[in-house]
C-alpha cells in the first residue's frame, strides 16, 4: 500500500492533469486522496510545497516508466536505448497521459507562479542531462555543448508533440514518427 504522502501526490497529479494548477484546491485534494486537509499541510506545509513535491513525483514516475527494462530482452544498442526512452514518453496509457498533462500544466503555471520556476528548471535540466548522456552513448566523440543542444531540441520537441497529441491535434503514431525522425536528424548531426 502506498504511503499517505504518495497517495496525496498521486491525487495531486490527477487533479492538476484534470483541472490545472490554478484549479488545485487543498480541500479537493484532501477529498481526492481520502485524507484530511491537516494531513496534507503536515506533509507539504503549503500549496507551493504540494506543487513542488508533485513536480518531483511526476518526474520520478516518468523516469520509472522510461527506464524499465525487460530482463529477458536482448540488450539495446545506445541508439535503441535513446529512441526507446524518448518514445516511451509518447504512449497511450493513463499514467503517461496524466503525467504529461500534469507536467504541461505545471510548466504553464510557472509563468504566473515564480516559486515553481526554480524547481521546474532543475527538473528540466536533469531531463536534458539524461538525454544528453544517452546521446553521448550514441556519439561518444561529440562535444558536450553539441550533446546539450541536441538534447534541448529533442526534449522541447517531445514536450510540444506530447501537448499536441494530448489535445487531439496530432495523432499519436504521427507524433512518434516525428520524434523518431528528429532523433535520427540529431544523431546524424552529431556525427558530422
Amino acid at each position: 500500500m502506498a504511503s499517505r504522502s504518495t497517495q496525496i501526490l498521486e491525487a495531486a497529479a490527477r487533479l492538476i492533469a484534470r483541472r490545472g494548477v490554478r484549479g488545485l484546491r487543498v480541500e479537493e485534494l484532501a477529498a481526492e486522496a481520502g485524507v484530511s486537509t491537516a494531513l496534507i499541510y503536515y506533509h507539504f506545509k503549503d500549496r507551493t510545497g504540494i506543487l513542488r513535491k508533485t513536480l518531483e513525483f511526476i518526474s520520478d514516475r516518468a523516469e520509472h516508466y522510461t527506464t524499465q527494462v525487460d530482463p529477458d530482452a536482448a540488450p539495446l544498442s545506445p541508439r535503441e536505448e535513446l529512441e526507446r526512452t524518448l518514445l516511451l514518453e509518447l504512449q497511450d496509457t493513463p499514467e503517461v497521459r496524466e503525467n504529461s498533462t500534469a507536467w504541461g500544466e505545471l510548466r504553464a503555471s510557472a509563468v504566473f507562479e515564480p516559486d515553481l520556476r526554480e524547481d521546474l528548471a532543475r527538473s528540466t535540466l536533469t531531463w536534458v542531462h539524461e538525454v544528453a548522456a544517452l546521446l553521448g552513448g550514441v556519439r561518444p566523440t561529440a562535444p558536450a555543448v553539441a550533446l546539450a543542444g541536441a538534447s534541448e531540441r529533442l526534449t522541447a520537441l517531445l514536450e510540444g508533440l506530447s501537448m499536441r497529441w494530448l489535445s487531439g491535434t496530432l495523432q499519436l503514431a504521427h507524433a512518434r514518427t516525428l520524434l523518431s525522425e528528429a532523433i535520427a536528424a540529431e544523431v546524424d548531426g552529431l556525427g558530422r
